[in-house]
């Protein structure tokens, strides 16, 4: 069958509604949860920013395929098989291992990709390789992603032995120390290379005394070809040319309704660097959009974080569209009015910090639609763009993500998880009543001034940190938010309505890094995502070097394992004396010193405490992973054919969705 809209709607069963009736969960499977988010607001935007949204969001579907074949080169053949099989295969759906199936394709597409999104892990599939070929030889060949006269068996023959193998592709990014992890990362940044042929293919191209250096490397991947390495940019024309024209042809509709000038020159922009693949134009174009704060439809579209890859240069496509929350983001103004104030007196040496804080624009978004590498998980904060002289000279955007966060809160108030890992009833009370507005100013003052706080030291290459650097600056601005969460100038502010709820924050925080995260790693395995080692390092950093204070204290109750902080004025010190030691490392790009932080304290898990966790956890019947179906936007036409409104309809099935996705946003 072909899904089209109305066959999509059919099957999706979307519907609209607000308030109380608003039902979040959609799916769990496996170490999974699917929610849906609400769009608080949208009916009172003008008809010229629901037509802006429109056209952004079409743009942030559209570059979907980019993703999955930057993430491994065989994803986008495996997807469209297993989507056929989803739809086409004949045989029977009730059966275990069809159910298996069901769950394997479900997880693959979650993660965009046949790599766990956050281990990096092949995933496992729980049927047989003679099941797989079964279910090809019961789809309809004609159905089947088949090329060059190709047939069934040999499609078998090629995908059996990248799923089925454990060997082969293992590692989507690999990270231990002492690999090559370039030659041993399946992500398909790079192609026949290994870290010292790519590290010498760029040696020298920076001028380290360049005051605006491009972001080398950043929308291109490295292939040796008849033995010469050559760079495929990514552009019109280029690789991954055609979902981005279909990006350019949905940005080209969108500035006929840009809320301003500005806005459309800067769209303008991102069409010139998408056609041309220039990486000064698209510096110039984060130039304007960071000057542009005042919008209330924004977005991002391009080429932007480098979290995926091993050396921490090349970055993997994502787009999101969004909407002002205006009462929540007078917040975040006042934030953002006193960063110089955060600036001056954090806790860094003088000579890293800034003297002029710049254009940090700060606000509270509602997302509309997530795309790329943000789908369909979500960040909850976002400060960019990343390039450190544009931030150092033009400013950055720092926004949280309030509906998603919204659609995390809710559904995890009553589920257990509080009650069994808190330590004792009063933080249990501490967090029920701080919780929310603790956690949402940690990520506004992670976003808005801790990654836009410290300057690097004259000639220090931005680079340097490598394959640390994502980890190491999520610390810094996790560590900027820590500190600052218990200074009485957040209680001045009006930020905070009493010390607890700052203690509220460091229970939270030391409790995640300590103890429950974990939950997310497979048994025997490190901490490999970016995010994790940042929480990890700092949590056991601060506990080590408190350990003669006792100021955090690990601790048994009835034979299991809690965290009780005995001194929160204490750990604000560790917390900045870690922030200063972090930011010297960014500053001076010491590669060693970042590094020697984050194996030392960030990468390996106790195996005791890891199988207590897990069993703990494994009681409460949830999932430590969340994602989020998008809405539907649904233009309404005039009889003149013109998009005289936009209508938003919620989706219940995320399996359709995906299937939908496939059908209709597949350009590659």
């Amino acid at each position: 069958m072909t899904l089209n809209l109305d066959t999509f709607i059919n099957m999706m069963h979307p519907i609209t509604l607000a308030g109380d009736d608003f039902k979040y969960f959609v799916d769990q499977f496996e170490d999974i949860r699917i929610l849906k988010y609400k769009l608080p607001g949208f009916e009172l935007l003008t008809l010229q920013q629901k037509q802006f949204i429109y056209y952004l969001s079409q743009a942030a579907l559209s570059g979907r395929d980019i993703l999955w074949d930057q993430n491994f080169r065989f994803n986008i053949n495996i997807r469209k098989t297993l989507e056929t099989i989803l739809e086409y295969y004949s045989g029977d759906r009730s059966s275990d291992e069809y159910k298996a199936f069901l769950v394997y394709s479900k997880r693959v597409l979650f993660s965009n990709g046949i790599h766990h999104h956050y281990s990096n892990d092949k995933l496992k599939p729980g049927f047989t390789e003679s099941y797989f070929s079964s279910l090809i030889n019961g789809t309809g060949q004609h159905n089947l992603p088949l090329s060059n006269g190709q047939t069934k068996d040999e499609l078998i023959s090629i995908l059996s032995p990248i799923i089925f193998n454990k060997k082969l592709f293992g590692r989507k990014v690999e990270q231990r120390a002492g690999a090559d992890i370039v030659a041993e990362s399946a992500i398909n940044l790079y192609e026949n290379v290994n870290q010292k042929e790519v590290e010498a293919f760029y040696s020298g191209e920076i001028d380290p005394k360049d005051p605006h250096p491009i972001s080398l490397g950043l929308n291109s991947k490295v292939a040796k070809k008849n033995g010469k390495i050559v760079e495929e940019v990514y552009k019109s024309g280029g690789l991954y040319g055609t979902p981005i024209d279909q990006i350019i042809m949905w940005l080209e509709k969108a500035i006929i309704v840009a809320e301003s000038d500005m806005q459309r020159k800067e769209i303008h922009l991102l069409i010139d660097f998408y056609r041309s693949g220039d990486l000064k134009i698209w510096d110039d174009f984060n130039v304007f959009w960071a000057k542009d704060n005042e919008p209330e439809v924004d977005y991002n579209n391009g080429f932007i974080e480098t979290y995926s890859d091993p050396l921490g240069m090349k970055a993997t496509w994502e787009a999101i569209v969004n909407y002002t929350d205006l009462e929540a983001t007078k917040r975040t103004r006042i934030i953002t009015a006193n960063a110089q104030w955060f600036e001056d007196n954090s806790p860094i040496q003088p000579q890293y910090k800034k003297e002029k804080v710049t254009g940090v624009a700060a606000k509270v978004i509602n997302i509309a639609m997530l795309g790329g590498d943000c789908y369909p998980v979500s960040p909850l904060g976002i400060n960019l763009p990343n390039a450190n002289w544009i931030r150092k000279e033009v400013g950055s955007k720092s926004v949280t993500l309030a509906n998603i966060i919204d659609a995390y809160d809710i559904t995890s108030q009553g589920n257990g998880f509080l009650e069994e890992f808190a330590a004792d009833q009063s933080e249990v009370d501490r967090i029920k009543k701080y919780g929310s507005i603790s956690d949402a100013l940690h990520t506004d003052l992670h976003e808005c001034v801790g990654h836009a706080s410290g300057k690097l030291r004259e000639g220090t290459d931005p680079k340097a940190l490598k394959n640390y650097a994502s980890s190491l600056e999520e610390a810094r601005a996790d560590l900027f938010a820590l500190y600052y969460m218990m200074d009485k100038k957040l209680l001045e502010l009006g930020l905070l309505p009493d010390e607890d709820a700052a203690k509220a924050s460091y229970d939270a925080y030391i409790r995640n890094g300590l103890l429950t995260q974990i939950v997310r790693i497979k048994p025997d395995k490190d901490i490999e995502e970016a995010h994790m080692r940042n929480r990890s390092a700092i949590s056991h950093w601060v506990y080590d070097k408190g350990r003669a204070e006792n100021v955090v204290e690990v601790f048994k109750k009835e034979g299991k394992s809690y965290i009780r902080i005995n001194d929160y004025y204490k750990l604000r010190n560790l917390f900045g004396e870690l922030l200063r030691e972090i930011q010297r490392v960014k500053s001076e790009g010491d590669y060693e010193g970042g590094k020697s932080i984050i194996e030392n304290y960030g990468v390996k898990v106790d195996p005791r405490l890891h199988v207590e966790i897990l069993e703990r956890y494994d009681k409460l019947n949830l999932a430590p992973y969340t994602g989020f179906v998008n809405p539907m936007l649904l233009p309404v036409y005039d009889t003149n054919g013109e998009i005289s409104d936009v209508k938003v309809e919620y989706v219940n099935d995320y399996l359709g969705q995906m299937l939908y996705y496939g059908k209709n946003y597949s350009f590659l």
